[in-house]
């Protein structure tokens, strides 16, 4: 039941003892209670074992005396004695969580007596001496001076003690470094030593709370920010997830060099494998359709400083929904949202005008908003029905006035609107999936409203059914069209260019200094008094972002796909849709390590090497786990390369043509190649059988693809054809059904295509070098151009979809602007490029001669030469880490590599 939360706000807590309380000692109604007795700086805490019995609470600034009983010194209040009891009189106490029910701690004023028997006599001196130090500087006047005071007989104690080497995880960990530090938590610190190894990072806290001992593996860790924690660059806060709103540990230490040291030996340790992202990166991914609007906001929020470990910093979102009142969410309307150029300050005009007025007659330093847009006190505001406790922690053992609490939506966003002193945005959970918050699960008697009304959960607007769609909505919202569009105006208010100065005047966003990070030098403030009440005052108040742009944002490109029916000269986005917060992106998954593969792929190893056909190698497919390679050749054979075991497991020939090319369908279960018998076949890995046939040209298919439950087929009759394949039943002898969904019909064979990651463009090349742009929507061309001079081998867009890249006979590579059908780029290779993977800067190609090529396409130049293959790699598989490449060759090799960084 105990918690750092039941400690007042900048307080530690020391150490703990079994102890017995003992109430009206000697009376006939004297009662005993075992449980642990707590010392902390500001309080003396008794947790019962009994669940029932309530937490005791006593603040040392309301005790009388504080000693040994059986005193015959009574002259002295505060003597010493070793009887194994401590006698503590005072004229305050709070009772805490009595039958374990979270509620306001109820407060007995007057004198009152309690004995604390310790299981350890010995220990009596000791605990006693403690009580006294605490207690002179809990009587101290000045905050300044307690908080020093404090702070020194804090240090002495972490001086005393060592981290405890035995808590190795193994004895063979090298000791890198050790120092002191605290790890926080929302409204809490806790003091102890923080050690790193070659392998580990450890924190172990003086009191032993929450436990022993907290241990990091380094090779788990995915990201490490430096935090500015109090005003001041010490904070340090690492994660071992990809997920960006909660952290593994939040260490702040005493000085920025034994933080800056800490994060340089981590970081070192894990540069091998993670890349920390800039704002500008991240915006491209934005701005290009990689993440979605909720990603980029937490990504921005993490750049900023915003962390869920600190309520003063905590992560902002924006209000997005305008409406509260209608039955049915129009997300096509704008009128639905709010007006996202301005801050929530300024979206009333008749309040702003007042505020204005205000701020013209104030005298400099000058503010528009005497409250902030995110404190400790609005977020608890949003989270009271999950995290009462720490409620209760920030405003001294009370919840807020039943009317003041966050009581529903609409009533909310009104005060927001209309208020006088209300300028919150919202939290990150409006756009997440638990939807708790909003719901009073715990049973908290949270008061009675005007009018006779409990506090109960959240007044929901009329077009949510229940908290998870409000929540689900919301996400939408977030997602939508609008917001995509408008997002960077808010970005500019919060981490923009238009968060200070000139810009933020004018956009009426002037909050007061002391929010703005450099508003105050905590450092030249000499006067101890004054630095704590100003901290406590920055603290409580809440603090802007750091800002991260001092220039406009740019917006987001926005897919707005059409056919070109009359008018040739629309301009077509082609990017890839948001993505919704729910999914896992494929950004999420994989965007670290791709740029870490793309960045070092000159460092391409062969790793193995088998030769499994009797002619050149068509096409290379691999199962998801990488245990199984299938392969099509010329010599009309289709094989299943076990990994593990090396070896040719299955040999499947469906006619006596050359295949083309082959893939494996989403679950692992088929296999479909494309052969020059103007056939596709099926065929099922599981019961080592044909499964199916598709006699779907009239001439040899080249090249096939899948997406989405289609399959696309390009063939040398001139056409690309797209399917619909509903799978049959595969005990049965139920067969695929087929449907032709669209035709796309050239002059000359077809020889390659590739699909966008929306899939809703497809790009063909020919045998005669033409590249065609379609829009498979609506089965139209969006552009075709005579990009080579001889057969197209190879084309692919580019990542986010914006390029296109393609290789011919004619020894060239082509970059085509996909929205513009522009062709932007022109490299000349010294032979024809077979098949290449590329990232939309690097290339990675396979020649006519064997080599492996790396191009830097900007520069135009060959930047690294592989020695692979004896005769020309016909074709290429990268996995989705972009680490593991396999390729095919003429000389009726496979070729495993591996890049080693």
């Amino acid at each position: 039941r105990f918690s750092l939360l039941l400690l007042n706000l900048e307080e530690y807590y020391f150490e703990q003892h079994t102890a017995n309380h003992i109430i009206k000692k000697g009376c006939r109604d004297e009662r005993k209670f075992r449980g642990s007795l707590k010392i902390c700086s500001k309080s003396i805490i008794f947790e019962p074992d009994d669940n029932v019995q309530p937490i005791i609470k006593i603040p040392l600034r309301d005790c009388i005396s504080i000693k040994a009983p059986e005193d015959n010194e009574g002259k002295n209040p505060f003597t010493r004695d070793t009887s194994g009891g401590i006698s503590v009189i005072c004229n305050q106490v709070f009772l805490i969580k009595e039958r374990n029910i979270i509620a306001p701690y109820k407060t007995v004023r007057g004198r009152t007596d309690h004995l604390f028997q310790l299981d350890v006599p010995g220990k009596l001196g000791d605990v006693v001496q403690t009580l006294h130090q605490l207690y002179r500087a809990s009587c101290l006047d000045k905050m300044g001076d307690q908080a020093a005071m404090i702070t020194a007989i804090l240090q002495s104690r972490l001086a005393r003690t060592s981290f405890d080497k035995n808590r190795f995880q193994s004895i063979s960990e090298t000791l890198h470094m050790e120092c002191k530090a605290e790890m926080v938590t929302p409204l809490v610190t806790n003091p102890g030593h923080v050690c790193v190894t070659d392998a580990n990072l450890y924190f172990q806290p003086l009191n032993g709370y929450p436990k022993p001992v907290v241990q990091i593996t380094l090779q788990n860790v995915r990201r490490i920010y430096k935090r500015r924690h109090g005003l001041m660059p010490l904070g340090l806060e690492v994660f071992c997830t990809e997920d960006d709103l909660c952290s593994d540990i939040y260490l702040k230490f005493y000085n920025y060099q034994d933080r800056d040291e800490l994060y340089f030996l981590i970081a070192t340790y894990i540069e091998n494998h993670i890349a920390e992202h800039t704002a500008e990166s991240y915006m491209l991914q934005w701005q290009r359709g990689h993440i979605s609007n909720y990603q980029y906001l937490l990504h921005l929020n993490n750049l900023a400083d915003r962390s869920c470990n600190d309520l003063s910093q905590y992560p902002v979102f924006p209000w997005i929904i305008a409406d509260y009142s209608s039955s049915v969410l129009d997300l096509t309307k704008p009128e639905t949202f709010r007006d996202l150029s301005k801050p929530i300050g300024a979206l009333n005009k008749e309040r702003l005008d007042r505020l204005l007025t205000r701020y013209r007659e104030m005298p400099e330093p000058k503010f528009m908003y005497g409250s902030h847009y995110s404190s400790p006190g609005y977020v608890l505001f949003y989270l009271v029905r999950v995290a009462p406790e720490y409620m209760l922690c920030l405003q001294n053992g009370k919840f807020d006035h039943a009317d003041r609490m966050f009581n529903s939506l609409a009533e909310t966003w009104k005060n927001c609107l209309d208020g006088a002193t209300d300028f919150k945005e919202l939290i990150p959970e409006f756009y997440e999936n638990d939807s708790s918050f909003l719901v009073n699960s715990l049973k908290l008697d949270l008061g009675k409203r005007q009018g006779g009304k409990m506090v109960e959960d959240v007044e929901l607007p009329p077009w949510a059914s229940g908290p998870d769609d409000f929540l689900q909505k919301s996400r939408e919202a977030l997602e939508s069209q609008y917001v995509s569009e408008h997002l960077h105006e808010w970005i500019d208010i919060i981490f923009g260019c238009k968060q200070k100065g000139s810009e933020a005047v004018a956009a009426h966003n002037v909050f007061h200094p002391l929010t703005y990070e450099g508003g105050v030098d905590l450092n030249s403030i000499m006067d101890p008094n004054e630095k704590v009440a100003l901290l406590t005052q920055i603290l409580e108040f809440g603090q802007t972002p750091k800002q991260l742009f001092t220039t406009p944002h740019p917006q987001r490109i926005m897919p707005k796909l059409k056919s070109l029916s009359q008018t040739p000269s629309h301009s077509v986005s082609i990017t890839e849709s948001p993505v919704s917060p729910n999914e896992e992106s494929f950004e999420d998954l994989t965007e670290e390590s791709i740029t870490l593969a793309w960045n070092n792929i000159a460092k391409l190893k062969l790793d193995e090497q088998y030769k499994i056909h009797k002619e050149a190698i068509t096409g290379i497919a691999v199962t998801c786990n990488g245990s199984s390679v299938f392969t099509t050749s010329q010599d009309s054979t289709l094989k299943m390369f076990s990994k593990e075991s090396k070896t040719i497991q299955r040999s499947v020939s469906f006619s006596n043509m050359a295949l083309s090319s082959c893939l494996i369908l989403p679950g692992d279960t088929t296999v479909i190649s494309s052969s020059w018998d103007n056939h596709i076949y099926f065929y099922s890995i599981a019961f080592g059988r044909r499964q199916d046939v598709l006699m779907g040209h009239d001439d040899a298919v080249s090249k096939i693809c899948w997406r989405d439950g289609h399959l696309y087929s390009a063939s040398w009759d001139s056409t690309v054809k797209v399917w619909h394949c509903v799978p049959g039943e595969t005990l049965s002898n139920k067969k695929h059904h087929f449907e032709l969904l669209a035709e796309l019909e050239h002059e000359v064979s077809v020889n390659t295509i590739d699909l966008n990651a929306a899939n809703t463009i497809l790009a063909s090349g020919t045998k005669e070098g033409t590249i065609s742009v379609w829009d498979i929507t609506t089965a139209t061309v969006l552009h075709q151009l005579p990009c080579h001079s001889g057969t197209v081998f190879d084309a692919a867009f580019s990542p986010d979809s914006r390029h296109l890249l393609s290789a011919g006979e004619d020894c060239c590579f082509k970059v085509i602007d996909v929205q513009t059908g522009m062709l932007i780029s022109s490299v000349t290779t010294d032979e024809p490029q077979r098949c290449f993977k590329w990232d939309g800067n690097t290339i990675l190609s396979g020649s006519q001669s064997g080599e492996l090529l790396i191009w830097d396409l900007l520069g135009g130049k060959v930047t690294e030469r592989i020695k692979g293959h004896t005769g020309a790699v016909m074709s290429m598989w990268m996995n989705e880490q972009c680490n593991s490449i396999i390729t095919g060759g003429e000389d009726k090799q496979i070729m495993f590599w591996k890049l080693q960084y």
